[in-house]
């Protein structure tokens, strides 16, 4: 039998949870096209990757020349891990294309019962190659050692760090001054 609890459970402020490798922390990113983080949000490791897509894309903000900050991408680009019912109407229901591939046990449930199948063609194929732009955004934060190792204690020391190298990252990015217009953004889960 398992003594994992001998220390009781982690507060809340330290975003660390139990998951199958141990002690962990889930970071749910949203960047632009370019590998530039737009948002994030960290959560325990027990924590559902599908039920935190909505609450990731509600934090983007990208002010524009004049007018409100955009807060919609054109295409969300996903890993398996954010396939759900309630993911693919939200997005529909704002207007934004998705690409994200179904798990397995979907596919299969769908086959048994009628409904409108996912398309995932050649098409959408070419398009989810794209996603390993936020493989690469991670790579990135990932440089600094604090981020990795998640040494922070507290979840907004280690946010804090997060935002840090994300700006330090945008910066080195930005050759001459830009502005985002109808770069996609991608969703993805790791560290």
């Amino acid at each position: 039998m398992s003594n994992y609890k001998k220390f009781g459970d982690e507060p809340p402020d330290h975003a660390i949870g139990r998951s199958r490798g141990g002690l962990t922390t889930k970071n749910h990113l949203v960047c632009d096209g370019k590998g530039r983080a737009l948002a994030f949000i960290l959560t325990p490791g027990q924590a559902a990757d599908t039920s935190m897509l909505p609450a990731t894309l509600r934090e983007i903000r990208v002010p524009g020349a004049r007018g409100r900050p955009r807060s919609r991408p054109d295409r969300v680009l996903a890993d398996r891990g954010y396939p759900s019912k309630a993911n693919r109407a939200g997005l529909r229901e704002r207007g934004i294309a998705a690409t994200i591939p179904e798990r397995e046990d979907q596919i299969a449930h769908r086959r048994k019962r009628r409904g409108r199948p996912i398309d995932f063609g050649d098409e959408q194929r070419a398009r989810y190659r794209d996603r390993n732009v936020v493989e690469r955004c991670f790579n990135k934060l990932k440089q600094w050692r604090g981020i990795a190792m998640r040494s922070d204690k507290l979840a907004r020391n280690y946010h804090a760090g997060l935002c840090l190298a994300a700006t330090l990252h945008w910066l080195g990015s930005m050759s001459a001054p830009e502005r985002i217009e109808g770069d996609q953004l991608a969703v993805t889960v790791s560290l």
